[in-house]
């Protein structure tokens, strides 16, 4: 799986560059054939704890999956959007093998 991450307007440090890719791998046990990541880590001009945006848009075939997540942290935000996205591949899983 080929994993893009996006940081606008500011320059992301290697470990949380790192962080996204290594919990990102992990989604291939529950759909092994997720073909690319794109994750967009974004600060929102606010007085707010909660102004880091995590957006990831996954790529399966048959379609695409996305999530958003406001957080205090952008490891917190990952992890909440991971939450979802295993949700939603687990679903789709179910879905396939109905049809088969």
């Amino acid at each position: 799986m080929k994993v893009n991450v996006q940081t606008p307007h500011f320059k992301a440090d290697k470990k949380l560059l790192d962080f996204a890719k290594r919990k990102l791998s992990k989604l291939q046990q529950f759909f092994p054939r997720i073909v690319q990541a794109n994750v967009y880590l974004r600060l929102q001009n606010s007085k707010e704890k909660q102004n880091k945006i995590v957006e990831i848009l996954l790529s399966i075939p048959g379609g695409e999956l996305i999530v958003k997540k406001d957080s205090k942290t952008f490891e917190e935000g990952i992890d909440e959007c991971l939450t979802a996205l295993e949700r939603k591949l687990k679903q789709k899983k179910e879905k396939q093998r109905s049809f088969i």
